[in-house]
């Protein structure tokens, strides 16, 4: 039987995630398959069935007449979503362990860094300054989880456990053992009242885009030991109003802010956000997942695909995510 063939077709990213790094993967994982990498002038396109992308450019997908199914390479589809020339075929987002795991690492990571206060004993360090402040318990802080899809519900789970009071908002009801949770826009004030530390991990649609924004920051909690509230941002860039948020550090309405994601990336030099002093800042690394994972995941899916299963993890593009 004539396997139809697996495009790779990936933009940007790190050394981790070169395209001749996926190519490797796939030809290990993908044995009885052709596996190309595009672009190839001497491949045909109507021989393409399966596409693993990352960040493609909008029209490319539209050139293989026969595909069947478009894997992402990654957690966020918002890209691939404005792409007005998409097929209309299904559309899979990664869920692995690895990444949930990774993504988990960051968010308890940064929720400690301020519960701990590490930016002020840094600053101490780098002053050769001995001058400890009182550090509250976990308990004396509640952090909220916006989006409780399964990144966000893995890292409720991780914090809930650390002594944290949790709590969680999402689009649609959901249920996760010791954590508050609420939902839809009629539920999202009662949400961010009780918030000292926020962690964004929602998907980017256009209910959620810059709503990272003052209007949402001045109704977070303001009693915790922490005094201003923090936000979290690892889900994407275009979910936060980067304006908002440096006024909002500045005149103390938020105290801190740890940014993995940003609109526009790389973060341009000559960003704010570099050098500002109640900023931790990453190059959208939360969760760098290892091509290994993320292609025997494809794989598999494929597999079970032809042999007549469902696919698992398919975007509904209604939705957005």
């Amino acid at each position: 039987m004539n396997k139809g063939a697996l495009a790779l077709l990936v933009h940007g990213g790190t050394e981790n995630w070169s395209p001749q790094r996926w190519k490797a993967r796939f030809d290990e994982v993908c044995p009885d398959r052709s596996v190309l990498l595009l672009p190839d002038a001497s491949s045909d396109p109507a021989e393409v069935h399966y596409a693993a992308v990352w960040k493609p450019h909008p029209g490319e997908l539209a050139a293989f007449p026969n595909l069947r199914v478009i894997f992402n390479l990654g957690a966020g589809v918002d890209a691939l979503m404005a792409d007005r020339s998409l097929p209309d075929v299904p559309l899979v987002r990664v869920a692995v362990t690895d990444l949930t795991a990774r993504m988990t690492e960051y968010v308890v990571l940064h929720v400690l860094m301020h519960h701990r206060q590490e930016p002020y004993l840094r600053e101490s360090q780098r002053e050769k300054r001995w001058a400890p402040k009182s550090q509250w318990a976990a308990g004396a802080v509640t952090v909220g989880i916006m989006g409780l899809g399964t990144l966000g519900a893995d890292a409720a789970d991780a914090l809930r456990r650390l002594g944290f009071r949790v709590v969680g908002w999402s689009r649609s009801p959901k249920q996760i053992e010791g954590v508050t949770c609420f939902h839809g826009k009629l539920q999202l004030d009662a949400f961010l009242g009780r918030i000292n530390i926020l962690v964004c991990l929602l998907p980017l649609t256009l209910n959620t885009r810059q709503i990272l924004n003052r209007g949402l920051f001045e109704k977070l909690n303001r009693t915790s030991p922490l005094g201003a509230p923090v936000v979290i941002n690892a889900g994407r860039g275009g979910l936060q109003n980067e304006a908002d948020i440096l006024q909002c550090l500045d005149d103390g309405t938020l105290g801190g802010a740890s940014l993995d994601v940003y609109a526009t990336e790389p973060l341009p030099v000559d960003s704010p956000f570099w050098t500002h002093p109640k900023v931790v800042l990453t190059p959208h690394n939360a969760a760098d997942t290892d091509p290994d994972e993320i292609s025997k995941y494809v794989a598999e899916q494929i597999r079970r695909f032809e042999a007549g299963g469902a696919l698992e993890n398919v975007v509904d593009r209604n939705r957005g995510y």
